[in-house]
This record gives C-alpha cells, structure tokens and sequence, in this order.
C-alpha cells in the first residue's frame, strides 16, 4: 500500500497576517474585512517561483467613494502606500470617536490593495520566505 502523500504548510493566522501587514506599511489592515467580509475558511498562496507581474493583479481603482461598506472595494497599491489615514478621516462625520471607527471601517472594508501585490511586495523586500502558505480566516 502507498502512502499518503502530504506537504507542508506554513500557517499563518490571519490575525496575525493583518498585525503583520499593519506593522510593515504603517495602514489600518484587516483581510477578513475584504471583498464583502471573507467567512472563515482559508487562502492559501505560494510564494516559491511568483512569476505574475504584481499590477495584473493590482486594483485600478486610484480613489473610491468616502463610504463605509460602499459598493467599490480596492485600491491600487500605490494609492494605498501613498494615502494616510489622516487624508480619509476628515471625510467621516460624526462625533469624533464615530469618526474615527468609519474611517477604520473603511480602511478595513473597502480601501486595501489585493492580497497578491501584498505578497508580491512582501517577497521583493525579503520578508516572506519561498514556501507555500496558507492565511487561517477565523474570528
């Protein structure tokens, strides 16, 4: 009888990930926030041998409306690099504390870049190791 074949997988608990994103770029993170709240499950990804040029997977989108929870989701990674969280909160209105939390809620749920030019950039700089991964979405 063969044996069952198996790999290895680095796990990465997606808080952790987003801890891990937040420290390296300075922005409010959160990937189960995206693409309409991802449920739990996982992602996984490879980083051994990326040959995809990062802007084929790079959102268009250079602005998108001040809205939490608005209909256009995802920025291009230069925008995200370029934005502070101090450019978008003055469009929120409220008390400030309901201010600050829209304007969390909208870094987190509609302008982040897509996970693959994360990863992509991530490798460039030498902070993600070549091997298979998988991001376990649990909350």
């Amino acid at each position: 009888m063969t044996k069952l074949k198996t790999k290895t997988v680095q796990v990465i608990q997606v808080a952790d990930w987003d801890k891990f994103v937040s420290e390296v770029y300075g922005k409010i993170y959160s990937f189960q926030q995206q693409d309409g709240c991802k449920q739990r499950g996982t992602y996984f990804f490879k980083t051994s041998g990326i040959q995809y040029d990062a802007e084929e997977f790079d959102y268009e989108n250079t602005e998108i409306p001040f809205e939490v929870n608005g209909e256009e989701m995802g920025v291009s990674f230069e925008s995200w690099l370029n934005t502070k969280e101090e450019d978008t909160e003055k469009h929120f209105h409220s008390d400030l504390c309901g201010a600050l939390f829209a304007n969390e809620l909208f870094w987190e749920r509609n302008f982040y870049p897509s996970v693959e030019t994360i990863i992509w950039d991530l490798c460039k700089r030498g902070l993600l190791d070549e091997g298979e991964y998988m991001i376990n979405i649990d909350w």
